[in-house]
């Protein structure tokens, strides 16, 4: 089906093979989203609050549909410990097929769990009932990230029916903790690292520039959360009797916060960094568009749009512990608790950037609060080196499939083990790609999936494989 270029790439060698691999992913489509929507049922949330049974639940969905493709000589669910050796973490999948002939070996990755889907009122459906509304399906997951388990199987089940007994290796490694800081991620590429050993790896957790163009993922932002305690009284006190004197918990929180942004919304943090990218064409228009910017509110930041998203650090405060409106007496607060979570820039130090933050907390802390740092996560950025075979093969099979050249992208959000997959594998080239689109509201309420993008991702990567399949492994 393939021919080996006099460079030592290969293509794809006639419109029949193209033609042949493109039928075998129209036929398989409707079963592919049958498999799709019963993975969305499952209520995979990895979160400590939700039922772990779910995620369990779903390791062996997959599982079985990995088992069905007939490709693998080991498909298993397996745990590790978590970094600190307290605890298992979630059931991950692993499968394997080893290569033959000389040929490359392929590691796919995706992850099973979802995030939390909040309040029901927020969805316009239910978040565990998949619902096809025009050409979007909409669930908790359906994009983020069970679509991409779905792409890698799809793919392969395309692929294996065209190619018939292939020499190219295949690994999967589709993960059950990512949304809950892939706490075991790094034990457990080490205790199944002979297993998951590839030439190329796949991180199928990305998105697309539009519906109709393709994208490469090239740049990641590194990613530091963490837990803030401001403390002022030893007790709550009458806002009357004390308020005016007394300082707060409530009113150093909120002076302490806000010293971490400059007027205009960018971050004011003394060592947080920006990186040197060449952002493309977006405006202001399609901010407001995709972000779902109120009438009359502005953008925060300077620079280009995208190097604000993509460049630049970003800090967000995501949650805060404080008596609600309903339960708020007359008393000053003696504590509050905040969830700080912050985006860092490509080419700095997740760790150094931590201690940049927790430097100018502690300085700013207003009125001597007592300040405690908790429940710190932190995640490596990343830059891609596109120079590859890898990265020029899956242009080549994105711009078949898409019917037009992909662009590369940076992304807002993170990716931290990816730096664990570097650490693991050295000489693996990786690649970020994904199923979503700027209107896919990964994480948020009615998360959507749009059918055709996930057909021509589905497509692209079984043309990759198919590409792959006579190239020399070296």
């Amino acid at each position: 089906m393939t021919q080996p270029t006099p460079t030592g790439s290969t293509v794809v060698d006639s419109h029949e093979a193209v033609t042949a691999v493109r039928t075998a992913v129209d036929a398989g489509f409707p079963a592919t989203i049958a498999d799709l929507a019963r993975l969305v049922r499952i209520p995979s949330v990895s979160w400590p609050a939700f039922d772990a049974a779910h995620v369990a639940e779903s390791a062996e969905a997959v599982a079985e549909l990995l088992r069905g493709t007939g490709v693998f000589e080991l498909v298993e669910v397996r745990r590790a410990l978590v970094e600190d050796g307290s605890e298992l973490g979630q059931p991950a999948v692993v499968a394997s097929r080893p290569a033959r002939n000389g040929r490359p070996t392929v590691l796919l990755y995706a992850h099973h769990d979802v995030q939390p889907p909040g309040k029901d009122e927020d969805w316009e459906t239910p978040p565990f009932e998949p619902t096809q509304r025009g050409d979007r399906l909409h669930g908790r997951g359906v994009a983020d990230d069970k679509a991409g388990v779905m792409a890698h199987v799809g793919a392969i089940r395309a692929f294996a029916e065209v190619a018939g007994d292939f020499d190219l290796g295949l690994a999967m490694f589709i993960e059950g903790e990512e949304e809950w800081a892939s706490r075991s991620f790094a034990n457990f590429l080490r205790e199944n690292r002979e297993l998951l050993a590839a030439d190329a790896i796949i991180v199928a957790d990305s998105g697309n520039w539009d519906v109709e163009t393709p994208a490469i993922t090239v740049a990641l932002r590194g990613a530091v959360a963490f837990n803030l305690r401001i403390d002022t009284l030893a007790h709550a006190s009458h806002s009357g009797m004390y308020g005016g004197a007394a300082p707060d918990a409530m009113l150093a929180a909120i002076r302490l916060l806000d010293s971490m942004w400059a007027a205009d919304g960018s971050v004011a943090v003394e060592g947080l960094r920006s990186a040197d990218l060449e952002t493309p064409d977006y405006d202001e228009a399609q901010l407001r568009a995709e972000a779902g910017l109120l009438d009359g509110v502005s953008p925060i930041g300077n620079g280009t749009i995208l190097s604000r998203i993509w460049a630049q650090p970003a800090i967000t405060v995501t949650g805060i512990d404080a008596p609600d409106v309903a339960n708020a007496s007359n008393t000053l607060v003696p504590g509050v608790r905040v969830r700080v979570s912050a985006r860092i820039a490509p080419g700095q130090d997740a760790g150094e950037a931590f201690d940049a933050m927790r430097s100018h907390l502690e300085a700013h802390a207003p009125f001597g609060a007592r300040l405690t740092f908790e429940d710190v996560d932190t995640g490596q950025a990343f830059l891609v080196d596109t120079s590859g075979w890898a990265v020029a093969e899956t242009r080549a099979a994105m711009a078949e499939a898409w019917g037009r050249e992909a662009v590369e992208i940076g992304v807002g959000g993170s990716i931290p083990f990816i730096a664990e997959l570097v650490a693991e594998f050295p000489d693996a080239q990786i690649l970020v790609t994904g199923v979503e689109d700027p209107d896919s509201r990964a994480h948020s309420p009615n998360e959507s999936l749009h059918l055709g993008v996930f057909k021509r991702a589905l497509l692209s990567e079984a043309l990759f494989l198919a590409r792959l399949e006579t190239r020399s492994a070296s």
